[in-house]
């Protein structure tokens, strides 16, 4: 039996024997092109297969999260760009499947230099690749092992194709040696509640076949292991999801202390869909702004958010001004030229620009906050200073609404959160933000993942000084990041004073469950022997 350690980045148990994605086929010698137009037209069409294929397993799933990621990825293959290099490239004298091979290529260049988000999506461009070049042979998509059993996917990345069509009778847990806890991964594993572990070098060593349990919360896979292991792992998840299953009722420790268990939402459906929610923690507000050349105007404003707060109607409401810069550019924003889109002009700062784009929002937050009858909270992301966080404070009050609040995700602001709460009604704390200015490794880049995790220590303790400030000052301080989403983590967390959670609406039940096991001193406690950890290992043993 041999140990492999990874990210555990969805939480729950799985065993059983580990197959991998089926091979993308290999490029054949090139070929003469006897006639541009025909290849031309071979190449787009082999394009629109690959759009309308995603199309179909958007269509198909169930989960909003996923269908939303797959229609990104296909808004990425029906690039005219790219179509537009590919038929140069043929113009040239190059096949159909080395035009698209060489396309994707420079469009995968291009994304890397940008970094952040575009640095992200690299993995999707390569599935993309992949499936075009397929098609374009005459070949099937590479795909999903579909054996008829229970089994471990492994891959070097999962793209959000792979994930459309898994079906859980089958799948029981993935395991991948890239990604790390902000990856499409991470994100859809979460999403569709399968046990998970990312950045597991050697995973890919193990032969196909091979029996192997996974541990989502540790990162700990085991592979040569024997039957009756995977027959005691899978009974103790089936444990775990009853208890799951079982849990009903607002978010509470065994003894009554109440930690707000709340969703992180887009938009209206994903509100609509969250009703097993307290209320809202999170809404990003960006989506509305993404892909635009000029921002959406008042009126189109309004009514986007009038939908989450009618459907969450006499619940609470965090909306987050516009987060966008970084690993968010916005087009209509002209950003360009930054020597460090996360260290430059993102989140609240925009304001200092483009003051107008603030003012507009709030505006339109404040007509739909009226038009509805939900408990509207407003967050601006990105701050770093009290004077910051009063400036903003003021300028929410102007615009007719009671609760102002910052977001916790740099240093200096959970450093100074009590006197942050001296000037605003609440924190919300973004821990993969925070995480990643705190250890100054970028979220983006899987090989620094290690430092991401929501583990460390050293996160702990600013979430315990935040946790500390609001119980000083009477003040709601929340957890909108990935960080709220373990249920292992959430006792901890609510040991370090937080008084609520924001996640995924799939990962609600879970995480009331836990806290549900433990009673508020036993919270305390667990926090006080995770902030004397070495290392998230050691902590998670401490807890476990």
């Amino acid at each position: 039996m041999a140990e492999l350690t990874g990210i555990g980045v969805s939480t729950g148990l799985a065993g059983g024997p580990l197959l991998r994605i089926a091979a993308v086929p290999a490029l054949p010698e090139p070929a003469p092109v006897a006639d541009t137009a025909a290849e031309v037209e071979r190449a787009f069409a082999a394009l629109a297969e690959v759009v309308a294929d995603l199309g179909r397993r958007a269509d198909r799933t169930k989960d909003a999260t996923v269908a939303e990621v797959l229609r990104a990825e296909a808004m990425m293959a029906d690039d005219p760009m790219l179509r537009e290099a590919v038929q140069e490239g043929i113009e040239a004298g190059t096949d159909a499947v080395h035009a698209i091979d060489a396309a994707f290529a420079t469009h995968r260049a291009a994304f890397e230099a940008a970094g952040g988000y575009l640095a992200e999506r690299v993995a999707d461009l390569d599935d993309l690749r992949d499936r075009a070049v397929a098609v374009c042979l005459g070949r099937p998509m590479p795909g999903v092992p579909q054996p008829g059993h229970p089994y471990v996917l492994a891959a070097r990345d999962l793209a959000p194709a792979d994930t459309a069509d898994l079906d859980p009778e089958q799948v029981v847990g993935l395991i991948t040696a890239d990604g790390g806890p902000t990856s499409h991964t991470a994100i859809l594993a979460r999403a569709l509640g399968l046990p998970a572990v990312v950045s597991c070098k050697g995973v890919l060593d193990i032969e196909d076949g091979t029996l192997v349990t996974l541990d989502g919360s540790t990162g700990r896979v085991e592979s040569g292991v024997s039957a009756e292991d995977v027959a005691a792992v899978t009974a103790k998840a089936a444990e775990v999801k009853a208890a799951v299953e079982n849990s009903s009722g607002p978010g509470r420790t065994s003894d009554g202390h109440a930690v707000a268990l709340l969703a992180n939402v887009g938009s209206g459906k994903d509100a609509a869909k969250a009703t097993e929610a307290e209320g809202v923690g999170l809404f990003r507000t960006e989506l509305l702004f993404l892909d635009r050349t000029r921002e959406p105007g008042l009126d189109e404003q309004v009514t986007a958010y009038r939908e989450v707060f009618t459907a969450m109607a006499g619940r609470r409401v965090v909306i987050r001004t516009l987060d966008a810069g970084a690993d968010k550019p916005l087009p209509f924003l002209h950003q360009d030229g930054e020597p460090n889109p996360a260290l430059g002009v993102r989140g609240l700062r925009i304001a200092r620009q483009r003051p107008e784009v603030l003012t507009t929002q709030l505006a339109a937050i404040a007509q739909a906050a009226m038009q509805a009858d939900a408990d509207v909270w407003v967050m601006a992301p990105m701050v770093s200073t009290v004077a910051e966080a009063a400036e903003f404070a003021a300028l929410v009050h102007d615009a007719g609404l009671p609760k102002a609040g910052v977001m916790i995700e740099v240093p200096a602001a959970a450093l100074r959160a009590e006197r942050l709460l001296g000037v605003v009604d609440f924190l919300s704390i973004g821990t993969n933000d925070l995480s990643q200015y705190t250890f100054a490794a970028d979220r983006q880049v899987g090989t620094l993942a290690e430092l991401l995790d929501p583990w460390q220590p050293a996160l702990l303790q600013l979430i315990a000084a935040c946790g500390a400030a609001g119980k000083k000052t009477g003040k709601s301080v929340g957890i909108c990041g990935e960080a709220a989403s373990d249920p292992a983590l959430a006792p901890v967390l609510a040991g370090l004073g937080i008084s609520s959670l924001s996640m995924s609406a799939r990962a609600l039940p879970a995480v009331r469950a836990a806290l549900a096991a433990h009673t508020l001193a036993e919270c305390q406690r667990l926090a006080a022997a995770v902030l004397d950890a070495d290392d998230p290992a050691q902590a998670r043993k401490l807890v476990s």
